[in-house]
């Protein structure tokens, strides 16, 4: 299992985590919304929970919580411009599609 980070999103949780006290890392994971059913969600990590599953890449760690991880497993983050904002993107093996607009995916309900 594994989630990776581009060198600029790593770069990006990093500054965050360090200007943030209190943070721990990045909280990484999914949320039913959209037309196609999940989307990612990121925020920084204030705390460890007990069903987390903590990667560590480079000295930046990853909280990833149970519910989420069969749907996020091997997924690359990467952070950059789209249109005029600068955000985080996904590249998720575990999506089988993505809604028109690209903020929501679909996956194999298996693993639910």
């Amino acid at each position: 299992m594994a989630i990776h980070l581009t060198p600029v999103a790593f770069a990006r949780v990093q500054r965050f985590v360090e200007q943030t006290p209190g943070a721990l890392g990045l909280r990484f994971g999914v949320t039913r919304t959209g037309c196609s059913g999940w989307g990612h969600i990121t925020d920084l990590a204030r705390e460890q929970r007990q069903d987390d599953t903590v990667f560590e890449q480079d000295g930046v760690r990853i909280f990833v919580d149970a519910d989420s991880l069969a749907l996020v497993d091997g997924t690359e983050i990467d952070f950059g411009k789209q249109g005029l904002s600068e955000t985080f993107t996904f590249r998720n093996p575990n999506a089988t599609a993505e809604c028109g607009c690209g903020e929501s995916f679909t996956t194999d309900e298996t693993h639910r």
